[in-house]
C-alpha cells in the first residue's frame, strides 16, 4: 500500500465516523457519492501528463495527517482585527467550518435567503437539493469530491428575482490555532435570481498560527440578467494549506465581476471556471503576494459557450525571497460563440532573483469572427521611474515601497466596498517587504 493510499483511507475512516441522522436522503446520497469518487480519484499527486498540476506539488497535503477540525471559538474583536468588517453588512461567520450564530449578522430581508447549509437543510432544502454539486460534480476533481463527502455546514445565499440587494453579504471562514494539524471543508452556494443585483465577499482568514488544510468549494449561479460583484480574500496562517475549487455559471445577459486577493498561505491554489452564456460580461481580477517560500497557484478558466459575450482577465503578482507563483489562464471559445471579445493578462513583479513565476495564458478557439488576446510579463520596476522619484528627494527604500504598492493598487482600486478596500490596503501595505530596487 502506498503512503497516499494510506492517507486516503484516513479520510474514509473519518467519513465513517460521521453520523447525522437529521440529514435528508438526497444529502446522504450526495456525501456517499463524494466519498466514493474521492476514493477513486484521490489527490493529484502525479504531475507527469497532468497539465493542470504541472507546477504545483501537493504531496504535503496528500501525505499530511489532518484530523477533522476541532470545535473552537473566536471573538468579535478578533474578527474585526483580522478580517474585513462593516456592521452594515450581512455577515455569516464559520469557525473551523462550523456556523457561529453568535458572531453572525443575519439578514432580515425576506427577498434574500442567507444562512448556514445545515440550518437551511432542516428548514427548506429545495434550493440546496437543486443546485448543490450541480456545478462542481464529484467525479471530476478529488478535492471537490472530498469536500462534498464531508459537507455538513456552509454558506448559502439565494437572492430572489429582480432584487437589488443593498447590503453586501460577507461569508467569513475563520480557522483558529490548534496543537494538531486539522482539515476543514468550507462550502459556498450562491444563487442570484433573474435580473437581481448583489455583492458577495468570501473571506478565508487564519487566527493565530498552526498547520491546517482548508479544502473549499464554491458554486455561484447567475440566472438570466443577474449581476454579481464577487470578492475573494485569502489571508490564512503562514503554515496553512488552502485549495479552493470555484465554479460559476452565467445565464444569458448576466454580469459577473470578481476580484481575488491572496496575501498569506504556505501553499494556496484557486481553481476557477466561469461558464458564459449569450450576451454576458465577465471581469476577473486578482492580486497575489508571496514571500519566504510561499506558493500560490491560480488556475483560472473562462468558457465562452454562446455568442456576443465579453470577458476580461487581469491578474498581478508580487514575488519576494524564494517564493513561487503559478498562473494558468485559459479561455475557451466554443463553436458558434461568434462575436466573443476576450482579453487576458498576467503581470508579475519579481523582487528577488530567487523568486519564480510560471505563467501560461492560453486560448482555444473554435469559432470565427472573434477578438481574443493574451499576454504575460515578469520583471522589475522601470529604472527611469525610480530615478525620477529619487530626484525628487524620496529615499530609495521609500520610493521602492511606493512603486511596489502602486503596482498592486491597480487591482485594489477596483473594489467598490469601502470597508474591504481599506482592509486590503492595510494588509498589503503591512505585507510589503522592506526592499530597495537596485540597478
Amino acid at each position: 500500500m502506498t503512503q497516499a493510499q494510506a492517507k486516503n483511507e484516513r479520510y474514509q475512516c473519518q467519513f465513517n465516523g460521521i453520523v447525522d441522522e437529521t440529514s435528508p436522503e438526497w444529502l446522504d446520497g450526495l456525501r456517499r457519492r463524494g466519498m466514493k469518487d474521492f476514493s477513486s480519484l484521490g489527490f493529484p499527486t502525479a504531475r507527469r501528463g497532468n497539465e493542470a498540476w504541472k507546477y504545483t506539488n501537493i504531496n504535503a497535503i496528500a501525505n499530511g495527517e489532518f484530523d477533522l477540525a476541532p470545535d473552537s471559538e473566536a471573538t468579535l474583536d478578533q474578527l474585526k482585527a483580522s478580517a474585513p468588517w462593516d456592521d452594515a453588512w450581512t455577515t455569516l461567520v464559520f469557525v473551523n467550518g462550523r456556523y457561529s450564530a453568535e458572531l453572525s449578522n443575519a439578514s432580515t430581508d425576506a427577498s434574500v435567503t442567507v444562512g448556514s447549509l445545515s440550518e437551511l437543510t432542516r428548514r427548506d432544502g429545495k434550493v440546496l437539493e437543486t443546485h448543490l454539486a450541480s456545478l462542481a460534480p464529484t467525479n471530476e476533481d478529488g478535492f471537490a469530491a472530498l469536500n462534498t463527502a464531508f459537507v455538513q455546514d456552509g454558506a448559502v445565499v439565494h437572492v430572489a428575482a429582480g432584487v437589488d440587494l443593498e447590503s453586501p453579504v460577507h461569508l467569513l471562514f475563520v480557522s483558529t490555532a490548534s496543537d494538531a494539524p486539522f482539515v476543514a471543508h468550507p462550502r459556498v452556494l450562491v444563487v442570484a435570481g433573474k435580473e437581481s443585483n448583489s455583492a458577495i465577499v468570501e473571506s478565508y482568514v487564519g487566527l493565530g498560527g498552526g498547520q491546517y488544510f482548508s479544502n473549499a468549494v464554491a458554486e455561484i449561479i447567475l440566472e438570466a440578467g443577474a449581476q454579481v460583484d464577487h470578492y475573494r480574500l485569502l489571508d490564512e496562517s503562514d503554515e496553512a494549506y488552502h485549495v479552493g475549487v470555484a465554479r460559476v455559471s452565467q445565464d444569458d445577459g448576466s454580469r459577473f465581476s470578481s476580484a481575488a486577493f491572496y496575501n498569506n498561505v504556505r501553499l494556496g491554489r484557486h481553481d476557477l471556471l466561469v461558464t458564459i452564456g449569450d450576451g454576458c460580461e465577465t471581469d476577473l481580477g486578482g492580486l497575489y503576494m508571496t514571500t519566504g517560500r510561499q506558493h500560490i497557484d491560480n488556475f483560472i478558466n473562462i468558457d465562452h459557450t454562446k455568442p456576443n459575450s465579453t470577458s476580461r482577465l487581469f491578474y498581478k503578482g508580487i514575488l519576494a525571497d524564494r517564493s513561487r507563483a503559478v498562473f494558468g489562464g485559459t479561455v475557451y471559445v466554443r463553436e458558434g460563440a461568434i462575436k466573443t471579445n476576450s482579453l487576458q493578462s498576467d503581470k508579475n513583479l519579481l523582487l528577488s532573483p530567487d523568486a519564480e513565476i510560471d505563467s501560461k495564458p492560453s486560448l482555444f478557439i473554435w469559432a470565427d469572427d472573434v477578438k481574443c488576446g493574451h499576454g504575460a510579463t515578469a520583471g522589475q520596476i522601470d529604472r527611469d521611474t525610480l530615478f525620477y522619484m529619487r530626484s525628487r528627494g524620496i529615499e530609495l527604500e521609500e520610493a521602492s515601497r511606493l512603486l511596489i504598492y502602486g503596482f498592486a493598487a491597480e487591482i485594489i482600486e477596483t473594489v467598490k466596498l469601502q470597508a474591504l478596500s481599506d482592509h486590503l490596503e492595510k494588509i498589503f501595505l503591512d505585507a510589503l517587504p522592506r526592499y530597495s530596487f537596485e540597478f
